[in-house]
């Protein structure tokens, strides 16, 4: 099993900046893509980003530019960095990790925009 916690979340104007984390625990062995995405009221949940164990990275078209996704693989640490931010970018942002064949998310950390 593998634990997300995600951190970083908070309530932020249009054109800050927000730094999100996720810390893996538990059989942290092997996991390989870790990524973010999103959910915003009375949507889907999307992708934002992932990155693989040797640091590739993809991000959804509309957000490139404005977010980065990084990895400490020492500290099971993935990161988010959103700048830029826009009332459309409010969301619960859940992270995710990719173990062999299963997929892992945490509970996700609220992100809100104000205009």
């Amino acid at each position: 099993q593998v634990q997300l916690v995600e951190s970083g979340g908070g309530l932020v104007q249009a054109g800050g900046s927000l730094r999100l984390s996720c810390a893996a625990s538990g059989s942290i062995f092997s996991i390989g893509t870790m990524g973010w995405y999103r959910q915003a009221p009375g949507k889907q949940r999307e992708l934002v980003a992932t990155i693989t164990s040797g640091g590739s990275t993809n991000y959804v078209d509309s957000l490139k530019g404005r977010f980065t996704i990084s990895r400490d693989n020492a500290k099971n640490t993935v990161y988010l960095q959103m700048n830029s931010l826009k009332p459309e970018d409010t969301a619960v942002y859940y992270c995710n990790a990719h173990r062999r064949v299963m997929d892992y998310w945490g509970k996700g950390t609220l992100v809100t925009v104000s205009s």
